[in-house]
């Protein structure tokens, strides 16, 4: 999800990689975007700017340490805040996709059978028996 709106903020094109860790998104042949949450050290940047190559990548990072001006074909910037506030951290989902659930059998279901007192009023029964 921060992926996605760092790349769309950049103007980058959302489409993760399933070969290349640090290829989140492009906006050209050779201009990628890598997002991550972690603080950069400048061993993690060189590391990373050997991987990319001669490819140009802009790396949005929560935070980084080093002079990033050492590599040429990398551009560091700090994730904006509006973005990562606007992010859950630490929450995890629960969402029930309920479109397609089996319907229950109707004929296995038992519902209470409305006296004459009930009928009298016009009440409706619920799936446990008691008026609604």
């Amino acid at each position: 999800m921060l992926a996605e709106a760092v790349c769309k903020n950049q103007g980058f094109t959302y489409s993760p990689s399933e070969s290349l860790w640090w290829k989140h998104g492009y906006s050209s042949e050779n201009d990628f975007i890598y997002v991550t949450t972690h603080n950069l050290s400048p061993q993690q940047l060189q590391d990373l700017s050997d991987e990319v190559g001669e490819n140009s990548l802009l790396v949005c990072c929560a935070a980084f340490r080093g002079k990033t001006d050492q590599f040429p074909n990398l551009t560091v910037k700090k994730i904006p805040k509006m973005l990562l506030h606007s992010c859950e951290w630490a929450h995890d989902d629960y969402s029930l996709n309920v479109a397609n659930l089996p319907m229950a059998n109707t004929a296995d279901l038992h519902f209470a059978k409305p006296t004459k007192e009930k009928e009298k009023t016009n009440a409706t029964m619920d799936l446990f028996g008691d008026l609604s």
